[in-house]
């Protein structure tokens, strides 16, 4: 005996096609997995993005005291107009190996003697390590201190006479082992 199938068969749905209900599209959880990887990935690119240009712009510059600095940007800014109309220059010279050289001239090329030259040396990465630096003057404009100069450092000097203040802010870069 055989048996034979209804009329009315069902057929099983294609389970590539996406389940409808009444013509729409239902949420599945594929939809789902898929908006929230979606998200995250929008997210995370912006965040990548953020990251970059703040990077790129950052000078590197770290103040203690960022308010007071900000606060005080009008008087520097006043200082290098200041120092702009005198039209002093400087050389800095930290091949000596164990001394910093600074060298100033006037508008002319003129050497500038008898000044008072004070000036510290700073690890630009952190707060350790200050040197405070005693000039000399060596005469034709030129100042000498004495200095351990191993890796990067920041030289902040001030030259000073009777009238007018100068400040000389550079990056030094010696070798390793340099000024030992």
């Amino acid at each position: 005996m055989t048996l034979a199938a209804p009329s009315s068969a069902t057929v099983a749905p294609d389970a590539a096609a996406p389940a409808t209900v009444s013509g729409k599209t239902v949420l599945t959880g594929w939809h789902v997995l898929a908006m929230v990887v979606a998200f995250f990935a929008v997210v995370t690119g912006v965040d990548a993005f953020f990251m970059v240009k703040a990077y790129a712009t950052f000078s590197g510059q770290v103040a203690s005291n960022p308010y007071e600095a900000g606060l005080a940007f009008n008087r520097t800014l006043a200082q290098r107009e200041r120092e702009a109309t005198l039209g002093w220059s400087a050389a800095v010279d930290a091949s000596v190996g164990d001394a910093v050289v600074v060298r100033l001239v006037d508008r002319a090329g003129r050497p500038l003697d008898r000044l008072s030259l004070t000036g510290t040396l700073d690890r630009p990465a952190t707060e350790s390590g200050r040197q405070t630096l005693a000039f000399e003057s060596l005469g034709d404009g030129r100042y000498r201190a004495r200095a351990r100069l191993d890796g990067a450092w920041d030289l902040r000097a001030t030259a000073r006479d009777d009238r007018n203040v100068f400040e000389l802010e550079t990056r030094l870069v010696a070798p390793a082992g340099a000024g030992r």
